[in-house]
């Protein structure tokens, strides 16, 4: 089901004295209907919402991302306007997964995201569990040209390659992308940044390296990203020609991202995470972006939604 945004879905402080010198992000973004075709995007952003958590429920995690999207955007709401003039934000309505049917909810959501992407949007989605990163894919490789090879680079403190054989999950989308590709005689190319070794299994260390995943532990960021790092983020951007980047919540410590399903008290600081997508997004390669797994039922004071929305800020920042 798709379901457009209206006004009550972005609302916010005004400072009405203050004229369009005081204007925030509710009072200027614009309504995108995705149930028609839509005209040329010219480099403009849209949100576009996933509102789904049933591959959480199947991976035996705590429910209610699926109200992520909306608290994100009430944290977006009241950020002071500082956009060029040339720049617009469009906020695209939300695919809703009903009756359990995620994997009718992702197909629709890759759908919307070619649409979007086609026509020059720059696509942010905001999920939701990180199901939504395979029907965000869906969507991806629509608009690949046969010659692109895909990068993606995951922030996440999970792998999230585990198997699919009894039904897909939140825990499943990189290794039904892997498969994919592989069916489709294309490279899986695939960076994680954060990785807890406690939370994944050897199982998941072993299929990491069947897949030849690279990846950075949470422990090896502790104090920012070294130069060694940085040099295996640029290693992996050289090898791709467009870039997808999914950010996992969870990836960060539990006193910035309490509202996620699996916390992770050792997590990285956003003050990690940052230069890295600056790096990513600088490079001119970036395609498209989702930030998932914010649930409002475990936040506290709106900490995770003022982080995932905080870092939204910068990507609309960066991303020229």
């Amino acid at each position: 089901m798709y379901k457009p945004s209206d006004k009550t879905t972005w609302k916010g402080r005004s400072d009405i004295q203050d004229g369009v010198l005081g204007l925030r992000w509710h009072q200027v973004v614009h309504f995108l209907d995705l149930s028609r075709e839509v005209e040329e995007g010219h480099g403009n952003f849209v949100f576009l919402g996933f509102q789904c958590d049933e591959g959480i429920r199947r991976n035996q995690g705590r429910s209610g991302a699926a109200t992520g999207p909306n608290a994100l955007r009430l944290a977006m709401s009241s950020f002071a306007d500082h956009l060029p003039e040339d720049v617009i934000l469009y906020a695209g309505g939300d695919i809703i997964c009903n009756n359990h049917m995620m994997e009718t909810a992702q197909i629709q959501l890759g759908k919307k995201v070619e649409m979007l992407l086609r026509k020059g949007y720059k696509t942010l989605v905001i999920g939701g569990g990180h199901e939504t990163a395979y029907g965000h894919y869906l969507g991806i490789k629509k608009v690949l040209k046969p010659e692109e090879k895909l990068g993606i680079i995951n922030f996440d403190a999970h792998f999230d390659l585990r198997s699919y054989a009894s039904h897909p999950h939140s825990g499943s989308p990189f290794l039904q992308i892997a498969d994919d590709l592989h069916v489709n005689d294309k490279e899986f190319h695939y960076l994680c940044l954060g990785i807890q070794e406690c939370s994944n299994t050897r199982r998941l260390f072993q299929t990491a390296q069947e897949l030849e995943v690279p990846y950075v532990l949470a422990e090896d960021l502790q104090n920012g990203p070294s130069e060694t790092v940085r040099k295996q983020v640029e290693t992996f951007l050289a090898q791709v020609d467009k870039v997808y980047v999914t950010i996992d919540l969870d990836v960060f410590a539990t006193a910035y991202a309490p509202g996620v399903s699996a916390p992770s008290a050792l997590g990285i600081t956003p003050q990690v995470a940052l230069p890295i997508l600056q790096q990513i997004i600088t490079s001119g390669k970036l395609l498209t972006l989702d930030v998932v797994e914010l649930n409002p039922t475990l936040d506290q004071d709106n900490r995770t939604a003022k982080l995932a929305a905080g870092l939204l800020y910068q990507v609309v920042k960066w991303w020229k």
